[in-house]
């Protein structure tokens, strides 16, 4: 099933999500299976982020790639919030 997982870390800015995609494509994790959408929005001070996963185990193997990033890039790492998704309407 599906699964929704909404970020909001402390300290991670704009640049710190800039550089977080570049280490990600370095690593070969800038596009990581399993993914299925991925939303950063918010104020540039505090970005966001909304992904929706195939499965928690795609998103658990991709934390291990994203979490030491976010780490060395002084992010506050809290628990998303995570819920199974019932559905997903695509607009026109």
């Amino acid at each position: 099933m599906a699964i929704g997982l909404y970020f909001n870390n402390e300290g991670f800015t704009l640049d710190k999500y800039k550089e977080a995609l570049k280490r990600l494509e370095a690593a070969g994790a800038g596009a990581p299976k399993g993914r299925l959408y991925h939303f950063a929005f918010g104020d540039p001070n505090q970005v966001q982020v909304f992904d929706i996963w195939e499965d928690q185990a795609g998103f658990e193997k991709f934390g291990e790639t994203l979490l030491p990033i976010l780490g060395s890039l002084g992010v506050t790492i809290a628990e998303p919030m995570a819920a199974p998704v019932h559905g997903i309407i695509v607009g026109k």
